[in-house]
């Protein structure tokens, strides 16, 4: 059991218990987001803090100019400094009594965070760009990458540097380098404002939203709460989540794990009786059972396994589970289907006769191992896989109504629950001074698309309220094309979530979106055209944060009428006027009173299309690009694809509004067209 320890106080740094299930936070006498190469934010005053001894004095000179702060009884201090200027390098010097720290190469500039999940994640390594990899020499753009990690309270600094981007420098690090969609975004503003970007990769694969919003935030959505009070009582138990989980199981199971009980070797096993694995319990004679079913088999391994270091993986199983082997717990997993695979020690495998036994509990529908015969099987280094499906023996258990209730389902690895990313990932970069945040995510919400219309507004609330900053700029990746073609209209969960994503965009102020339905891959979640992501990102950011005047979207729906047999769609955010791609208008879908759909033909006129589709002889909606993979065809003259919409949306901010007048629909458009090219840059960094 972790304890509490008092704050233990080491000239420099300060080490504390964190409440990450005994993780050991080092506190610097100067946070590292001021590190080397930093890049420190512009035209406003940055708070700049750190960690010493309650109490002390704290002075910071930047620019000529000394700042001081006072220590509180956590030993964090906090002084403001600037406003700095954009292209100007500083050096940096911090003292107290008791010790002096210099930092140097810090460029005034702006500072913007890459968040989300897989695809924010994607180094530019990755992507098959071999030659932007060679070409990422950008001493102006500077790199900070937020190692993973979760935790149960917020945490208050970071394990990570500032590296100036070189070849050497983006390729490092995550999955294949720095995140390729942050790095082709931050190149763009380099290119196009000619000032200095700080780019903060902090982003984690396959994971939700909620995770990455504060505890306090959450709570005022209400959508959360149990998952939130399940968080707090482990906070209070002190206990990790396994561990509360362990205790459960010994004190629910003890023949499990007493000395001759059926989890050990020539231990008593009575009751059971053959069952074949991999298979969902609800299939058997056990039917609808909600509660424990325990499994056990023996296995004979040769002399060359004695005493080797291995890989037990059993494949998902539904919900929890403990694991032994020879008596020896070695796993136990809370989190619902997910793949268990445990580590053996060293030292516990013996020739012979080894016992495998898993206790599992179901609270709810299917229970069992429900995964593949292959993904049952146990392995080490230089050796065949020893396979595990097919026989074993099974015995179905106690109810769960007839059982002392299982704690908490708090994961202690796993980071899709509520505020644990935040705590890991954000706290630790909070109060930084930033000038926005982009965001790549949504996949791990697909299906909750009306608890993301409210959760990702309250997220940038959050992160505008931690970052003191209520004017951080936001821009949203709307999820790419993906699955297989549908071949006729049909709803889509998918396109559900970029409707939630694109009313984000549109209702919250200072916020964007950045629509890459063209740019998908229908068979890998993960595109690896992150160049126009990062590019349209750029451009919602050019446009909403920084005034520019340039084309930034794709035609988006501003009006709909009907006339007999035929409705006619107004677009705003035209450009240089509507085309359809290869071809023949595609992507459109028109519904009739009775609820039919039918895909639609038509053609453009001016900011309009005019579309019919056969059997709707008094079309009520339209769709375009509805689906989980459309192949929609409309875009603007400046190459940037409309975005999907329905005009029977819940949502009254997207709905369709009047028509435009011909004198509006005449107005010149925006200028400075996204071209993609090489600006001068009026600066050389040394």
């Amino acid at each position: 059991m972790m304890r509490r320890t008092q704050t233990l106080w080491l000239g420099m740094l300060l080490v504390a218990m964190s409440a990450a299930w005994g993780q050991v936070e080092v506190k610097p006498f100067l946070s590292p987001l001021f590190d080397d190469h930093a890049v420190l934010q512009r035209d406003r005053t940055i708070p700049v803090w750190g960690w010493t001894t309650p109490g002390e004095q704290v002075s910071v000179t930047i620019d000529g100019k000394t700042t001081t702060a006072k220590a509180g009884d956590d030993g964090r201090w906090e002084a403001g400094v600037g406003p700095l200027r954009a292209w100007q390098f500083y050096e940096m010097t911090v003292s107290s009594p008791s010790q002096t720290v210099v930092r140097r190469d810090l460029l005034g500039g702006d500072v913007w965070i890459c968040s989300g999940q897989s695809n924010m994640e994607m180094g530019l390594n990755a992507i098959s760009a071999p030659g932007d990899v060679s070409d990422a020499n950008q001493p102006a753009l500077r790199l900070f990458m937020v190692p993973n990690r979760i935790s149960t309270s917020p945490l208050s600094t970071v394990d990570a540097t500032w590296n100036v981007c070189r070849p050497e420098t983006v390729k490092a690090g995550g999955w294949g380098g720095f995140s390729a969609v942050g790095y082709y975004f931050g190149r763009e503003l380099l290119r196009r404002l000619d000032v200095p970007i700080g780019l903060i990769d902090t982003n984690w694969g396959g994971t939700i939203a909620q995770a990455w919003t504060s505890e306090a935030s959450l709570r005022k959505m209400g959508d959360f709460d149990q998952q939130l009070d399940a968080l707090a009582a482990q906070r209070a138990s002190g206990q990790t989540g396994e561990q509360a989980m362990i205790a459960w199981w010994r004190e629910t199971v003890p023949t499990l794990f007493a000395a001759n009980g059926w989890g050990a070797v020539g231990g008593t096993a009575t009751g059971f009786s053959p069952v074949t694995l991999p298979g969902d319990w609800t299939a058997t004679a056990w039917g609808a059972h909600d509660g424990l079913a325990y499994y056990r088999r023996e296995v004979t391994l040769p002399a060359d396994w004695a005493g080797q270091a291995a890989t037990l993986s059993l494949g998902p199983i539904d919900d929890r589970d403990v694991t032994l082997i020879n008596g020896q717990v070695v796993g136990s997993g809370m989190v619902s289907n997910a793949n268990r695979n445990y580590t053996v020690p060293a030292g516990l495998l013996r020739a012979g006769t080894n016992v495998i036994a898993i206790a599992a509990l179901d609270t709810g529908g299917a229970g069992g191992l429900t995964g593949q015969p292959a993904q049952l099987q146990l392995t080490r280094p230089g050796a065949a896989a020893i396979p595990l499906a097919g026989a074993w023996q099974g015995q179905q258990g106690a109810a769960l109504n007839a059982m002392a209730a299982p704690p908490p389902a708090v994961p202690d690895n796993n980071p899709n629950f509520p505020t644990l990313l935040y705590n890991g990932m954000i706290s630790p970069l909070v109060p930084l001074g930033v000038t926005g945040a982009i965001w790549y995510q949504g996949e791990s919400n697909v299906g909750n698309a009306e608890q993301y219309s409210r959760l990702l507004p309250t997220l940038i609330g959050d992160w505008r309220q931690q970052f003191r900053n209520k004017n951080l700029g936001f821009y949203i990746v709307q999820l790419a094309n993906f699955l297989e073609a549908k071949p006729e209209p049909s709803e889509s969960a998918w396109a559900e979530l970029r409707e939630a994503q694109d009313l984000t965009g549109e209702t919250v102020a200072r916020a964007g979106l950045a629509n890459t339905i063209d740019i998908g891959n229908p068979t890998d979640i993960h595109p690896i055209n992150k160049l126009d992501v990062g590019r349209r990102l750029a451009y919602a950011a050019l446009a909403r944060t920084y005034g520019r005047k340039l084309v930034y979207s794709g035609p988006r729906l501003r009006s709909a009428t009907y006339d007999g047999n035929t409705a006619r769609v107004g677009f705003e955010h035209v450009g240089g006027g509507l085309m359809a791609r290869d071809g023949e208008l595609r992507g459109f879908a028109l519904r009739d009173a009775a609820g039919q759909w039918a895909w639609a033909t038509g053609y453009i006129e001016g900011n309009q299309v005019v579309l019919t589709a056969p059997g709707i002889s008094e079309p009520v909606a339209v769709r375009y690009d509805w689906a989980d993979n459309p192949n929609g065809n409309l875009y603007n003259a400046e190459g940037l694809p409309a975005v999907p919409f329905r005009t029977d949306t819940p949502y009254k901010a997207l709905q369709p509004r009047a028509p435009r007048t011909s004198a509006a629909a005449a107005a010149p458009v925006e200028a400075e067209a996204p071209t993609p090219g090489q600006w001068p840059m009026s600066h050389t960094v040394r």
